[in-house]
């Protein structure tokens, strides 16, 4: 109110929380999602079925997926859904670990704030606790390169530990590192690893120990004529982003013939058209031919005729890759096309998979490609190994990138969390406390781990704390044996992962914590009024 007159700062219809109400919307938006995702973390996880809309159903146990399926609406549960996200981007692994710290970070915020510890203390002290966690991660690693085989099955089989293809986990890490260490490249001095370099193509039908690795990049068209060659070798390849066929006006157009001769007239000259693309391709040399839209049926014999084998309408992002992985240039029209726009490889061959025809190029000279071939019986089950193939495979990347790993199972957080409760007492305040609940926060994983195993949860931490103290910073969960034990040759993963979930998690902690008011706006109708004022409208949450 001013001098009697009300002012009125929001649409109508918005709504608004302030202080301890917005802050109690916030811990239980974050609780709920970090309690869904808790019970799918490790090798005893259970997976979730996801039903969208549409009624297309995706069951997984994949962090990001879940998070992305679930469609949160409440602001705070979006952020953690952008953590797994970031989270994966990064390190490719490690999603519900990043969640589910920081769930905990915020649940232990809460009861500080009911202690009476102002939000922005407990953020400071959780910076603290942050910065000198990475400090000491380092320490907790060891080396690892191209060659350290064994080691690089452990990273890729601790992904995929706890997903549905678990039965499956030693065939596919096997398969995931030879096709990483085929596609790492030194750059500068340092590995760099190149997710588009691996492709994964999906099959239906067969079992998940059908699934293979194709020495190439393949495209999921065959040849385009039954007398084209069906190997090429060496292969020049030209690729084309326009069509080989009669040019085809924007509008519709009329002809009007009034003569027999006119009728061939039109065809001869639409006949020497095709002739003078097909002249220009073989002109340039090149004996490989895929363009990005259709090729002329009448072409496509001429071609087959000179021993040019020819692809249509691959996908842009195949030729982007093969232009990488042979130094071929995409050329708009085939007459355009001169030698220099070739690349090469080494065999371009039709090949039959199941029940398809697909062009495999393998042997591409300027950067290596593989492609890892997934079988399943049903789509749910492809679309499975699809994941965590995905997720083992930029996993491995990361490994060897940074080249050095850390063991999992939740010893790494059991060790820094040791060393922050020591470093707790070094900084005094009112921080302090925020520093030991941050190292507590760090002792979920392990917890959820053992709960999610069947193990007593207190006696299994006490028990990891004991060892630990003890000079033994390897013990971790042993989920499978239900047991505490030396885990640094059964779960591994790289620093970088590590690092990322507690980065991730305390800038979101962090972020949550110091809001104490939430605004949402009315959500419009479609095709209703703009708001008043002429501002944009939000969204409404739950």
């Amino acid at each position: 109110m001013l001098a009697g007159t009300p002012v009125i700062l929001l649409q109508e219809g918005s709504e608004r929380s302030e202080g301890s109400e917005a802050r109690r919307a916030i811990f239980q938006t974050v609780r709920a999602v970090a309690e869904a995702i808790r019970p799918t973390l490790g090798p005893r996880g259970l997976d979730k079925m996801l039903v969208d809309s549409l009624g297309d159903v995706v069951i997984t146990n994949d962090g990001a997926t879940i998070l992305q399926k679930m469609e949160v609406q409440h602001p705070a549960g979006k952020m953690l859904a952008e953590v797994a996200k970031a989270q994966e981007q990064e390190s490719g692994d490690g999603t519900k670990t990043a969640v589910l710290l920081a769930g905990e970070l915020v649940r232990k915020a809460e009861d500080l704030i009911a202690e009476k510890l102002h939000p922005t203390v407990i953020t400071r002290g959780y910076q603290l606790a942050a910065a000198r966690a990475l400090v000491r991660l380092p320490s907790l690693g060891r080396p690892v390169g191209p060659t350290d085989t064994p080691e690089l099955e452990r990273v890729a089989s601790t992904s995929m530990i706890s997903k549905g293809v678990a039965a499956y986990r030693d065939q596919l890490a096997t398969l995931a590192v030879r096709a990483v260490t085929a596609v790492v490249d030194p750059v500068g001095g340092a590995l760099r690893y190149d997710r588009k370099n691996v492709q994964i193509l999906k099959r239906q039908g067969g079992e998940i120990a059908d699934a293979e690795l194709l020495e190439g990049h393949v495209l999921e068209q065959e040849a385009l004529h039954p007398r084209m060659p069906k190997v090429v070798a060496p292969a020049r390849v030209a690729l084309l982003a326009g069509a080989i066929e009669g040019k085809k006006t924007e509008f519709s157009e009329e002809i009007k013939i009034t003569a027999v001769d006119q009728i061939q007239s039109f065809l001869d000259e639409e006949s020497r058209l095709l002739d003078r693309m097909v002249e220009a391709i073989e002109k340039s040399g090149a004996n490989v031919v895929i363009t990005e839209k259709g090729i002329d049926d009448v072409a496509a014999e001429r071609l087959a005729r000179r021993g040019i084998y020819a692809v249509r309408r691959a996908k842009h992002s195949d030729l982007e890759l093969l232009a990488r992985a042979t130094g071929a240039r995409l050329v708009a029209r085939p007459i355009d096309l001169v030698t220099s726009d070739l690349g090469s490889a080494a065999r371009v061959e039709e090949r039959k998979i199941g029940d398809d025809k697909l062009t495999l190029v393998s042997g591409a000279t300027k950067a290596r490609a593989v492609t890892l071939l997934v079988r399943g019986g049903t789509q749910h089950v492809v679309d499975e190994v699809e994941r965590s193939l995905i997720d083992a495979t930029a996993t491995l990347g990361v490994a060897l990138e940074d080249g050095r790993l850390v063991t999992g199972a939740g010893a790494s957080a059991i060790e820094l969390a040791q060393d922050l409760r020591e470093y707790a007492a070094t900084v005094g305040g009112r921080e302090q406390l925020a520093v030991e609940a941050f190292a507590a926060a760090l002792e979920v994983v392990p917890a959820a781990l053992a709960e999610n195993a069947g193990m007593d949860v207190l006696n299994t931490l006490v028990e990891l704390r004991r060892r630990h103290k003890n000079g033994e910073p390897r013990v971790g969960v042993d989920a499978l044996r239900g047991t505490v034990a030396d885990m640094s040759t059964i779960a591994v993963e790289p620093l970088r992962e590590v690092r990322q979930e507690i980065e991730g998690a305390t800038e979101t902690a962090n972020l949550l914590l110091r809001i104490d008011d939430v605004i949402a706006s009315k959500r419009s109708t479609p095709g209703g009024p703009p708001p008043a004022g002429g501002g944009a409208s939000g969204e409404e949450f739950a």
